[in-house]
């Protein structure tokens, strides 16, 4: 089966790779380090006698922040080498920033072929592989099995449309990969039950509950901090202080294409209706910024960069956070939050999980598929709201904008859930120890 796969990954490859070297140009950074997606990782010391070194793959921001308290909860326990590779450009800065100095190295994962799986697999020579939530790149798998090194995917997780896809084709899926891997820890019930339709062996899977709960704010700022944050937005004056009543911030967390002029249409309706609030940004992709700026060039309120530079003009009204690494720290100055990636003609969502551990009120569409549950969960415990549509959204945002009783209670709400659902670090390593020892 394996084989199938090698020989239609050779066109795949060939098509795509024109793609990187197109990504390589338009996101910066992306070319650092290209060699090691052949394989050319830099060579790692010789292994020790009884210390496990464990790969773990994470492909993107969110799931670099997500292993933090794995590692170190592994790394507490002495005697482990770590290897880190991940996908995208700015997770592999966010990697080498976060984890450098504390674990053995960071990598780019490579091309899921022959030939530079098999290289790179030479080189860390693990004793046990680590994916995260839906990532099953069968090159790296069959290398894991033919070494007899037991491959984990934790925090497993598949969205609607995986799930779709995966039942057409479960059974080369089942052959290919699921049947290879050692165990399986899904984020939620509904996740566990779908890999097992899928074909994953139940007696290797279990849920464990979503590992992100895990992850604290890189800090938590005081009361202070945060209106010198607003400060530094532009959008109270330097003389004022804590007990001058500021502007409501209104935030749009990880934004897409189209979901920045909704939010703009509403920031200005808000305004309109007499409501004292500014607006603060977030894309998901910060080298979406020239568009943005077309964008916000068509509306007569104030706008700042925070790329340009940190500090806004006092008067500013909204403020675009395209930096990486800052949306925990920025997200605690918003009294709203849409979360983003959840209207049409986007699917999946961004993370909730980041807003509610805040305590901050969120909004967000019906399309927040990669985190359905999650999702459910919340709105259960009254500590989120869906909306339908655009609409909806825009209805949503203005009646919160006006109550703030219901915004603290969404948050406290969303907070409470939050602590409920932690816990799911410790029940992962516990898995990890068993195939260490």
């Amino acid at each position: 089966m394996i084989w199938i796969y090698r020989i239609l990954y050779i066109p795949i490859f060939l098509i795509s790779f024109p793609y990187y070297l197109w990504r390589m140009l338009k996101r910066g950074g992306y070319a650092k380090d290209f060699h090691y997606r052949f394989g050319l990782i830099k060579p790692l010391p010789e292994k020790k006698l009884r210390v496990p070194r464990i790969w773990i793959q994470a492909v993107s921001v969110g799931e670099v922040n997500a292993i933090k308290p794995l590692i170190e909860k592994l790394l507490a326990k002495k005697n482990i080498e770590i290897i880190v590779t991940t996908t995208t450009s700015t997770s592999y800065a966010i990697a080498k920033e976060q984890y450098g100095d504390k674990i053995t190295a960071v990598g780019v994962f490579p091309f899921d072929f022959w030939p530079f799986s098999r290289t790179a697999w030479k080189r860390i020579n693990p004793d046990i592989a680590i994916l995260m939530e839906a990532e099953l790149w069968p090159e790296h798998i069959h290398q894991a099995t033919i070494r007899n090194v037991p491959v984990l995917l934790i925090n497993a997780r598949l969205s609607d449309r995986s799930f779709k896809r995966y039942l057409k084709i479960k059974f080369i899926a089942k052959r290919l990969v699921l049947k290879f891997l050692s165990s399986l820890i899904a984020g939620t019930e509904q996740d566990l039950d779908r890999f097992i339709a899928i074909g994953v062996n139940p007696e290797k899977a279990f849920c464990s509950g979503n590992i992100k709960f895990d992850v604290a704010p890189k800090k938590v700022l005081s009361e202070k901090e945060k209106t010198d944050l607003k400060k530094e937005m532009g959008f109270v004056s330097e003389g004022s202080n804590l007990n001058f009543p500021s502007p409501l911030i209104l935030m749009g967390s990880s934004t897409w294409p189209g979901e920045e002029a909704l939010l703009l249409k509403i920031f200005e309706n808000a305004l309109n209706q007499g409501i004292d609030c500014r607006l603060l940004i977030v894309p998901r992709h910060a080298e979406r910024r020239e568009e943005i700026k077309a964008l916000l060039r068509t509306q007569n309120h104030a706008w700042h960069l925070r790329s340009e530079y940190t500090q806004a003009p006092e008067g500013t009204f909204i403020y675009i956070g395209d930096t990486t690494g800052e949306l925990s720290i920025l997200t605690q100055v918003a009294d709203l939050v849409f979360i983003g990636k959840s209207l049409p003609p986007h699917n999946g969502g961004q993370t909730p999980i980041e807003s509610a551990a805040l305590g901050i009120a969120m909004v967000y569409g019906p399309l927040m598929t990669n985190f359905n549950q999650i999702c459910k969960s919340l709105e259960k415990a009254n500590a989120s709201i869906m909306c339908h549509d655009s609409k909806e959204v825009e209805q949503q945002i203005l009646a919160l904008l006006k109550d703030q009783q219901k915004r603290e209670a969404l948050g406290r709400a969303a907070k409470q859930w939050h602590a409920f659902n932690q816990g799911a670090t410790d029940k992962t390593v516990a898995v990890i120890e068993k195939f260490m020892k």
